[in-house]
């Protein structure tokens, strides 16, 4: 199975804001892992993922008052 390693620009800036975005992350069977980088200025959030569209991660955390946008490399 080949998974797709997705990274994104957030403004979840720290423990509390991870913990508040945590059970939707968790609850989205094609993630495998994810993991928030909060040293980052851009607070970044790698996500690895089967069959997952950016979009959906996206508008997880944008549901519950968080930016998140995909950062292109």
């Amino acid at each position: 199975m080949i998974m797709d390693v997705m990274v994104f620009v957030t403004s979840v800036y720290n423990r509390k804001a991870v913990n508040k975005v945590q059970p939707l992350l968790t609850a989205v069977p094609a993630i495998s892992q994810w993991n928030f980088d909060l040293e980052d200025c851009d607070h970044i959030l790698r996500v690895v993922a089967n069959n997952l569209s950016p979009r959906k991660v996206e508008s997880l955390l944008q549901s519950v008052g968080f930016d998140c946008r995909e950062l292109e490399y």
